[in-house]
């Protein structure tokens, strides 16, 4: 396999279902000294800073909790997604690189990171965790 267009960089975020908001800031925020970073209240979307990183929380019972269907639990799911930075964002050469394994691209937009708003895809793992090529923020 060729190598890809793109270099790895380091995660970007990682997105968990929680079933106590209150409890989960307190918890990153309160115990573990994040800081918080952004609130998009209107869907659901709670980010916290922990260093060059964030922790997006994301209630079960707000929208997007609600997309990943029933409260974690041993046989639910509490992870909606993680984000790996690249660099650059060619979405053309991604999207040919991943189409030599057979990888389908997700839904592609501007999306919020640790360093900004820019690009990002989503593509499945095989085991179908959602994983986030996250670009470089667009100054």
């Amino acid at each position: 396999m060729a190598s890809p267009p793109f270099n790895l960089r380091k995660l970007d975020h990682v997105v968990l279902r929680v079933m106590d908001l209150q409890a989960s800031l307190g918890f990153y925020v309160g115990a573990l000294g994040c800081t918080m970073e952004k609130e998009q209240a209107s869907i659901g979307l709670y980010q916290v800073r922990a260093g060059d990183s964030l922790i997006d929380l994301v209630p079960i019972d707000q929208p997007l909790g609600r997309m990943g269907g029933t409260a974690p639990a041993v046989e639910g799911r509490n992870l909606d997604h993680f984000a790996i930075q690249i660099a650059p964002f060619d979405l053309d050469a991604i999207r040919a690189h991943l189409g030599v394994s057979g990888i389908e691209i997700g839904e592609v937009g501007q999306r919020y990171g640790a360093e900004g708003s820019g690009p990002s895809v989503y593509i499945r793992d095989p085991d179908g965790n959602v994983v986030e090529l996250k670009g470089p923020p667009e100054r």
